[in-house]
Formats: structure tokens, C-alpha cells, sequence
């Protein structure tokens, strides 16, 4: 008997017919990712505004969330990596053609910076610790926010340009991958960024405990929501009015096996439920206050792993 050797990857099978190489790590990934950009580029403006004072949870108190969440996220990153002992590779080399290369360099200055920022915000978001925790242990600590105050503008409109950065880019890493039909669109993007932006917004309406900002950011957020909508009509559209395979693609969330998914948990607890309780609040309407942000937050990640499944599941190869 003759053997026969196929080398065709048609017959792999965490390719075909289905992609299954991103389990759960990527979508928590793209999440926090985008999480934190929102929360870095808010917390950014708000205190280039010069809003510090009367916004204290958005520009002083979140931030310190942002290392820890990235981090998380990245150990998720680290946990999907087939040879995690050659991550440092990434950073003997810089690809411009390169999400991935781009956006590891991105997230290695993100940190000092994001850290320059945090010192420059600690006494205003926590006075107490500052003073009667952080001096007491530490006396020069003083002099050394003093001096980074110094820099307090230049520092946070680098903030600000990571905290975009972060957010398109966690976006573009789908996005690039024309090989998957589902996510072969510019519009990834910036729908990650809104969606990061209102994790973000939600988070601190969740967090904050002053009736001005949270009223402030629960009007953010409703905007921020309206976008995503568009981004997302745009981005069915695209799919639909494309050739037969982005026809196909779409398909999975507007009638396949995808639909209610998308439907339900996506647009329905997501983003359609939250704006609408959000413009009742807004009203003057009694809501429980955890209720709209954490249907914005549980939205936001099931987003990601929606994209990541149905990008996964979309194929140039018909069957």
C-alpha cells in the first residue's frame, strides 16, 4: 500500500474549516486594551480642560486603574502566545507595516508615561493617602511630583495621543487581517475606540460619587454609544454591499448562527438597553445607578468576543 502525504493546510484542523487558534484571551485583551485607552485619553482631557477639581474620579482616581488592567490584559495576551519565551523578540526589531510590531512598542511607552501621569494626579484624587500613607514612607516623594507638575501638560497630551493609539490599535489588529472576511474593514478601528471610550465613560459613572460628573459622563457615554451604533451600521453595510464572500461574512450576525448573539447580548444589553436607561436618568429619572454602566462594560467585552468568533468563522475558501 502506497502512503500518501498531504501537505495542504485545507486539512488542518484548527483552520478549516473553521479558524480556532483565539480562545478567550484575545477577546479579554482587546478589551482591556481598549478599556484602558478610553479611560487614559478621558482622564486626559479632562484635565487638559483644567477640570481636575470638580471631576476628581475621571482625571485622578481611574488612571491608577490603568496599569492593572493593562497588565491583566496583556497576561492574557501572554497565556494565548505558542512560545512565550520569545516575546522579547518583538522588541529587537520595529515593523512599520506592522499592527502587532506598532502596537508592542505603543504599549511599552504607554507604561512610564501612564505612571509620569498617575504621580502628577495622586495628591488631587488621594489627598489622604499622599499625605499621611505616601509622605510618611517615602519624604522625597514630594520633590519628585513636584517636578513631574513641572511637565504636567507635555505629559498629558502624550496621554492622550497613547490612550488613541492603544484604542485604533486594537481595532486595526483585527482589521488587517484580510484573510478573514469579517474583520477585513478600516471601520475596526475606530469602533474600538468608541466602544474603549465608553467602557471607559461607564466605568466612571460606576465609580464616581459627585451628581456633576456623573450626570457629565452619563451624557459622554450616550454619545459615545450613539457612534458605536453608527460604526457598527457602517460596518454592516460595508459587509453587505461587498462581494458575495463579505455577503457571507455579514450573514453570521444578520441571520446565521451568530444573529442572536449579536442581537441580544451585543446591540440589545450593549448598547440599546444602557441608552436607553441612560437618556431616562439623564431626565431626572430614578434608575439604580450600577445598572446602565455595567450593561455598557458586559457589553463591551461580549463586542470582542463576538469580532473575534465571527472573525474566525468568516473564510475566503466556500465549503
Amino acid at each position: 500500500m502506497d502512503e500518501i502525504v498531504i501537505t495542504s493546510g485545507k486539512l488542518n484542523h484548527l483552520i478549516d474549516p473553521t479558524l480556532h487558534i483565539w480562545g478567550w484571551e484575545i477577546p479579554v485583551y482587546l478589551f482591556l486594551g481598549g478599556l484602558v485607552a478610553g479611560i487614559v485619553a478621558l482622564s486626559a482631557i479632562v484635565v487638559l480642560l483644567g477640570k481636575e477639581k470638580q471631576m476628581r474620579v475621571a482625571a485622578s482616581k481611574i488612571p491608577v486603574l490603568a496599569p492593572i488592567l493593562l497588565s491583566i490584559g496583556m497576561l492574557a495576551l501572554f497565556l494565548d502566545l505558542e512560545h512565550k519565551l520569545r516575546v522579547y523578540q518583538l522588541y529587537l526589531t520595529f515593523q512599520p507595516t506592522s499592527p502587532m510590531s506598532w502596537g508592542s512598542w505603543i504599549l511599552i511607552l504607554f507604561y512610564p508615561f501612564n505612571l509620569f501621569f498617575i504621580v502628577i494626579q495622586l495628591k488631587n484624587g488621594f489627598p489622604k493617602f499622599y499625605n499621611e500613607f505616601l509622605l510618611k514612607r517615602i519624604p522625597q516623594f514630594d520633590k519628585i511630583a513636584d517636578f513631574l507638575v513641572g511637565f504636567t501638560k507635555p505629559i498629558t497630551y502624550i496621554n492622550l495621543i497613547l490612550g488613541i493609539a492603544i484604542g485604533i490599535y486594537t481595532g486595526i489588529l483585527l482589521g488587517t487581517f484580510s484573510a478573514r472576511p469579517f474583520w477585513n474593514s478600516a471601520i475596526l478601528g475606530p469602533l474600538f475606540l468608541v466602544s474603549g471610550l465608553s467602557a471607559a465613560a461607564a466605568l466612571i459613572v460606576l465609580f464616581s460619587k459627585e451628581r456633576e460628573e456623573i450626570k457629565l459622563f452619563q451624557k459622554v457615554d450616550l454619545g459615545f454609544i450613539v457612534v458605536e451604533l453608527l460604526f457598527l451600521a457602517l460596518l454592516i453595510i460595508e459587509l453587505a454591499t461587498g462581494p458575495e464572500i463579505t455577503k457571507q461574512a455579514v450573514h453570521l450576525i444578520m441571520g446565521g448562527e451568530l444573529t442572536a448573539f449579536f442581537w441580544i447580548f451585543v446591540m440589545g444589553i450593549g448598547l440599546i438597553i444602557p441608552a436607553l436607561l441612560e437618556v431616562y436618568e439623564i431626565n431626572g429619572r430614578h434608575i439604580p445607578a450600577a445598572l446602565s454602566p455595567t450593561f455598557v462594560l458586559i457589553g463591551g467585552l461580549l463586542l470582542r468576543f463576538l469580532m473575534v468568533e465571527a472573525g474566525q468563522m468568516s473564510t475566503w475558501i466556500p465549503y
